[in-house]
């Protein structure tokens, strides 16, 4: 999972023609941490789709800007729009979030 260090990168990425996933994480967060356990399996089986995580303490303002109010959280980008979330109280399980990702890239 690639690291978005600043707005211009993360800008750059959310453009794109296909849809990309964007994880937003703390390093106090313990639901992050716990979420880390697990999503190397999520991202093996949707291998398909480009991933990126965003640390909102590091890059201030996207989070706001994208009602990211909780962490972790699952954004879907595609063209610049967001196109789904996945709020942080049901980011808890890798059930919950490959739910999330079927139901929104099938």
């Amino acid at each position: 999972m690639e690291q978005i260090k600043s707005k211009e990168q993360f800008n750059e990425v959310i453009n794109s023609e296909k849809p990309v996933i964007v994880k937003f994480y703390a390093d106090w967060c313990p639901d992050c941490k716990r979420m880390d356990m697990f999503i190397g399996d999520v991202l093996e089986e949707y291998s398909q789709y480009e991933w990126f995580q965003l640390n909102s303490d590091e890059v201030e303002g996207l989070a706001q800007e994208h009602e990211v109010m909780g962490i972790p959280s699952i954004l879907i980008f595609q063209n610049g729009e967001k196109l789904a979330h996945q709020h942080s109280a049901y980011t808890k399980t890798p059930e919950e979030i490959e739910e999330f990702l079927q139901q929104q890239l099938g």
